[in-house]
């Protein structure tokens, strides 16, 4: 993986929700998810044109401006109908700025 600094964000969550979700207010959550991952850049551009994340199984081209997935593979798999995938920050993690690494004995 790549570790070159890209102008556009280096991780987001990917959720993946029903689509009767999409209709509530405010953004989606874990906790309506059926399935998610944190996807970092790869620092490689998808066929889609857009930056290229993996991680968790998934597999995705996105949109960091809009934060629309413009391509996405679940375990090697095309999303089944019925669902929708939404892009969120990621959580942050021990490679985030600010937050200390966790204590290993």
């Amino acid at each position: 993986m790549s570790t070159h600094w890209h102008p556009y964000p280096r991780r987001f969550e990917i959720l993946l929700v029903p689509e009767h979700v999409d209709g509530r207010s405010g953004p989606p959550d874990a906790a309506t998810a059926l399935r998610s991952a944190v996807v970092e850049a790869t620092g490689e551009t998808g066929e889609s044109g857009y930056p290229h994340y993996e991680g968790g199984g998934m597999v995705a081209d996105i949109d960091p401006e809009t934060r629309t997935v413009e391509g996405l593979l679940i375990d090697g798999y095309e999303v089944d109908y019925g669902l929708s995938a939404r892009v969120v920050d990621a959580p942050a993690g021990p490679d985030t700025p600010g937050v200390a690494e966790p204590h290993t004995r």
